[in-house]
């Protein structure tokens, strides 16, 4: 029986960021800013309001700013220590005083699937929160990993995050089918991973959020290569939803893919506005 509590939220970090090449070349894209802070510490935000303090991140090569920007710089400290500066610093080193961050690396980009299974030794026995730093995800009240960890706390069992996208983008996304206990929660019957156009069970896609108990692992590690050559997570949830149960939530907020030039350019003005209306 998986724990109630959740404690640990693991990142995968490893992919090469292509659609935003050049910039991506030497910088990772989970560092790539929305007006003056990155996507991963926007990610790593939402994990702490979740009660989610052990942050497990599954990089790459070339990805050695994600493990500096959660450390100190002492050069940097000293320069602006004792100037207005300083303020800028407020929020990275409140998120350091309190997550802790363990790393490994990705030997190669087969996949979300092969990266889950690649921080498993940071994991171990017990249900964790997946996020994808490139999907931001913005609400006025709790955050979507806060959603989620209040109903598996009810349900104990793996949930993914949902929104409905329009007919001709569902190629795009991992897509569920399933029965629904309420307007914002199903139970999974079905899962396609990027299915062609027409073929698509429903407009439910899935997002860069999930909820996972540790027998995903197992399960993983028996799925067969998929789209793509890759091992795909998608499939590996729907072998566990004809088990057992998995659930797709609809969240309550606001979705950037920010790792598509024009929703990254969207998610920036939409927070810069913002910072304006708050006078920053």
């Amino acid at each position: 029986m998986s724990q109630v509590a959740i404690s640990k939220c693991l990142f995968p970090a490893a992919g090469y960021g292509t659609r935003f090449l050049p910039a991506t070349k030497a910088m990772p894209k989970e560092m790539m800013p929305i007006v003056n802070k990155p996507l991963i510490q926007y990610g790593v935000e939402e994990a702490l309001a979740a009660g989610l303090g052990e942050m497990a991140i599954v990089t790459g090569r070339g990805k050695r700013a994600l493990e500096d920007h959660f450390d100190l710089n002492v050069e940097l400290e000293q320069q602006i220590a004792g100037t207005d500066k300083e303020d800028y610093l407020v929020d990275i080193r409140a998120v350091m005083a309190q997550a802790t961050f363990t790393y490994t690396r990705q030997k190669s980009m087969r996949g979300l699937g092969d990266a889950i299974l690649t921080g498993e030794p940071l994991i171990g026995d017990e249900a964790f929160a997946v996020l994808l730093a490139d999907d931001l995800c913005l609400t006025e009240g709790p955050g979507v990993l806060s959603q989620m960890v209040e109903l598996y706390r009810q349900f104990r069992c793996s949930i993914v995050a949902i929104e409905e996208v329009p007919a001709e983008e569902t190629h795009k996304y991992g897509v569920i089918a399933g029965e629904a206990l309420r307007d914002d929660l199903y139970r999974v019957e079905r899962m396609v991973e990027k299915p062609p156009r027409g073929e698509e069970p429903s407009r439910l896609a899935i997002i860069g959020r999930y909820i996972l108990t540790p027998d995903i692992f197992d399960i993983l590690r028996a799925t067969p290569v998929g789209r793509n050559g890759e091992l795909q997570i998608t499939d590996a949830l729907a072998e566990q939803a004809r088990r057992g149960c998995v659930l797709a939530y609809r969240f309550v907020g606001r979705r950037f893919d920010c790792g598509s030039v024009p929703g990254y350019v969207a998610a920036t003005n939409y927070c810069y506005q913002g910072m304006l209306a708050e006078g920053g």
